[in-house]
């Protein structure tokens, strides 16, 4: 007879650690509280390989060293090593992740703690996932969220994550965008559901302008944009920074956050930086670093306007993190963006790649009266309660059906 409450095993290759706290953290977000009712484990594999130490000599931020084993907040998290090399040989991940963590999920198993794989990303976790649940006989679920479009285009990676998807018992999308992804990949339609993330309203939750200005020592009548994200090409920080000595022109006062730090896709800090300098826009440009998502609400409350230049997102928490605390969005039709800014009162979506759209964009958002009371009810009506409970039907769903989806009373196929 199947548990009342399934045993969960999340596995993800990205998941907060000490050294990187903010990497996943919308899985934390998510399954920690999903924990509160089920019993769950984390498995987040780290790549390794023999010489990876000595990158780290001339790359410090170059896969650093996570805790191979610790419990946070009552829950276990392990991180077996799997064995990755850089480049073209990134395509057998899959396999390695799997190889890694089947003795650990055999002990798991027999002890009790795992019924259900719940797998985060097409690549390489979700193909990981499908090995992992054809070898113990547990059904699975991946949840796609956001780089499966970019890695759909490698046609080795994209044939190893159709098969995941054809193979899971269901298919969780972030965004519709997403979804549309994954059926095309080869999801059954009736299997992928939409289950967006969600927002902690009383982790943004704003503070007077006037104090956050104060905080941060920010002159009371500038004119303030904050952008927030990995310092990641893809996240368009340059993007924005190029628009910003026109922008001068306008707005004299200008100001720009910049929020966030090293990546898992990289660091383009350095190039940022030069183009601030280049562009000779260096007072005009504040780099505050990583922060912590409890102290986010202070930028955030600092600033008059959002922005996103992204190339892509599946579902940018960020976006309703910034208007819980009562801020308009200026960011780019790519993804799911335009499932989260869906409607003109709540900001404005511009092409990507499009520098002068951009620009306009933000010039007329910063001139614009903005209903922002209407801006954080609309945050406010995305919280993670809803997203969990639906989240908790589909677990208990999945577990009921078993492996191979069989319904209750029925044999599996």
């Amino acid at each position: 007879m199947p548990h009342s409450k399934p045993a969960l095993i999340v596995l993800s290759t990205l998941f907060p650690s000490a050294a990187e706290p903010v990497a996943g953290v919308f899985i934390k977000e998510r399954m920690f509280r999903v924990a509160r009712h089920l019993p769950i484990t984390v498995v987040a594999p780290q790549p390794w390989f023999p010489l990876q130490g000595l990158l780290r000599r001339w790359k410090p931020s170059y896969r650093p060293d996570r805790p191979r084993h610790e419990i946070v907040d009552g829950i276990e998290i392990h991180r077996p090593r799997y064995f990755a090399l850089p480049g073209v040989l990134r395509r057998l991940d899959g396999w390695s992740i799997a190889m890694a963590v089947r003795p650990l999920l055999r002990r798991l198993r027999d002890s009790g703690r795992a019924d259900v794989l719940d797998v985060h990303f097409g690549f390489p976790d979700g193909y990981a996932g499908h090995l992992l649940a054809r070898w113990s006989g547990l059904p699975y679920l991946i949840t796609l969220r956001g780089k499966e479009e970019r890695l759909r285009h490698d046609r080795s990676i994209g044939m190893r994550m159709a098969r995941a998807l054809r193979g899971a018992n269901r298919v969780v999308a972030v965004s519709q965008a997403l979804r549309q992804v994954g059926i095309e990949l080869g999801a059954n339609e009736r299997d992928a559901v939409l289950i967006g993330n969600g927002i902690d309203l009383e982790k943004f939750n704003p503070i007077a302008r006037e104090e956050a200005r104060a905080r941060l020592e920010i002159p009371h009548d500038a004119r303030v944009l904050v952008s927030v994200g990995s310092l990641v090409e893809r996240k368009g920080f340059h993007r924005i920074i190029e628009c910003l000595p026109a922008l001068v022109q306008q707005y004299p006062q200008l100001l720009l956050l910049v929020v966030g730090g090293v990546g898992p896709e990289g660091d383009y800090s350095a190039e940022l930086r030069a183009m601030t300098e280049r562009l000779d826009m260096g007072k005009h440009v504040r780099f505050l670093g990583a922060m912590a998502p409890a102290d986010l609400h202070v930028p955030l409350s600092a600033a008059d306007l959002f922005v996103l230049a992204t190339r892509y997102e599946g579902w940018a928490n960020v976006l309703l993190e910034a208007m819980a605390c009562r801020l308009p969005v200026i960011t780019t039709r790519v993804g799911g963006n335009a499932e989260v800014v869906c409607r003109p009162e709540l900001g404005v979506l511009v092409p990507f790649g499009d520098s002068q759209a951009l620009r306009e964009a933000i010039g007329d958002g910063l001139a614009r009266e903005w209903d922002r009371d209407a801006i954080r009810r609309y945050a406010a009506e995305n919280t993670w309660d809803r997203r969990i409970e639906q989240l908790l039907t589909l677990l208990h769903d999945i577990h009921e059906r078993g492996p191979h989806g069989a319904k209750p009373g029925e044999q599996p196929t």
